[in-house]
């Protein structure tokens, strides 16, 4: 566990199969503390829940309900994540508020997938929109696990018109400076 830009602790764990991490987010925030796509915690970030609180749980991705408590997702992925037994409380909508971020939307790797933007703070969080694999860069899952390939290159794209310093994934490692220029170097790869 580690804080890793002001307000915002990182926690993960190793996923041997992918070669590299996956990773929850704590973000304190005055209107009530938010976790994003919490992975498996340890006794550091159970002891700092304990302390700190939570008021919601956010989803960004039908594939990240990995806990038993509710939780917010987009619509669009809320069927599959209920048959996958997770409790959903809330709908996560392209265009509103929560906390510091704006939710956008980034359909493709399945048809609710979302990120969370904080303009303020000029970094945005995915979850399988982007990987941040091999560290330092940004990538894509293969193809054979996204909805619609094509609507994802074309999501990602749109994240380029965002003010972006920092782009903090859910599986990889996050990268903290100029992530908006790796993100048009990941851009520059598409097909045209």
């Amino acid at each position: 566990m580690r804080e890793i830009v002001d307000g915002i602790v990182m926690w993960s764990w190793l996923s041997e199969p992918h070669g590299y991490h996956f990773n929850g987010y704590f973000v304190r925030h005055p209107g009530g503390n938010l976790c994003i796509d919490p992975v498996e915690p340890g006794d550091d970030v159970v002891a700092l829940l304990r302390r700190e609180g939570g008021a919601r749980i956010l989803v960004t991705n039908r594939n990240h309900v990995r806990t038993g408590a509710p939780v917010s997702i987009h619509p669009a992925d809320a069927a599959y994540a209920r048959g996958q037994g997770a409790l959903v409380d809330a709908e996560l909508r392209a265009g509103e508020r929560i906390g510091p971020f704006a939710v956008v939307g980034v359909p493709g790797k399945s048809p609710g997938e979302v990120a969370l933007y904080d303009a303020t703070r000029r970094l945005v969080v995915v979850g399988d929109a982007l990987i941040g694999n091999p560290p330092g860069r940004l990538s894509l899952l293969r193809e054979k696990v996204m909805d619609d390939p094509r609507r994802l290159r074309e999501s990602v794209e749109a994240l380029t018109s965002l003010e972006i310093d920092a782009v903090l994934v859910g599986d990889g490692e996050p990268i903290l400076r100029e992530a908006g220029a790796r993100l048009r170097e990941l851009v520059a790869t598409f097909p045209a």
